[in-house]
């Protein structure tokens, strides 16, 4: 039976956080992301490779078994619904908040909150549950930008300092999700490989546990 792992990552925070995790786990890339133009990379065990593809794709290429393994943001995790994955563990690294913002006072309570965000589908939760209609406008970068303009009262985005919102006249309104990066496995893999990523995620737990 094949036993080889794939893992897929993103580059950026989630990768040169999750490095460390992966050393314990005894997975080291033998290429970096950063100066490699090669999408697989190898690791210094043969049959474990790292597939780097973009944040928002993880959970779909483990979902479908193009991976065993990655690493996602539990806002990714949130707007994807996690079909088909498995989410044993809680990583606690590139830690943020899934936020609410926009300028202090500057809807006047006429008409429905226009919300811009690329989270559309947490945004819509949440609003639902607090039985809020919203109109919700699906941006995917500057989110910032959007009520500077006028394009929307508010926005939801992630926030981590709360510098970018500061520096454009924005602050943090409500508090939606606490987010970090999660381990999510295809749970087909969990079955035919079962003992093998047992194995890797006792390691990444015992890792998580010292750091």
């Amino acid at each position: 039976m094949n036993n080889a792992l794939t893992i897929a990552l993103s580059k950026g925070r989630i990768f040169e956080e999750t490095l460390p995790l992966l050393a314990a786990a005894d997975v080291v890339p033998v290429d970096d992301p950063d100066t490699s133009r090669k999408l697989i990379l190898d690791t210094n065990q043969a049959d474990v490779k790292l597939v780097i593809i973009r944040a928002a794709d993880v959970p779909t290429y483990v979902g479908y078994g193009a991976a065993d393994l990655g690493v996602a943001g539990k806002d990714v995790l949130l707007e994807h619904g996690g079909e088909g994955l498995y989410e044993p563990l809680d990583l606690k690294i590139a830690r943020c908040r899934l936020m609410v913002a926009g300028p202090e006072g500057r809807h006047n309570g006429a008409g429905r909150l226009r919300i811009a965000t690329k989270y559309v589908k947490s945004t819509r939760r949440f609003y639902a549950d607090r039985q809020e209609q919203v109109e919700i406008i699906k941006l995917y970068g500057s989110m910032e930008l959007a009520p500077l303009v006028g394009l929307a009262d508010r926005i939801v985005d992630v926030v981590d300092t709360g510098n970018t919102l500061k520096a454009n006249g924005l602050q943090p309104l409500e508090h939606i999700a606490d987010i970090s990066s999660r381990l999510v496995v295809n749970k087909a893999s969990m079955k035919m490989k079962h003992a093998r990523i047992a194995a890797f995620i006792a390691r990444l737990k015992a890792a998580v546990a010292a750091g």
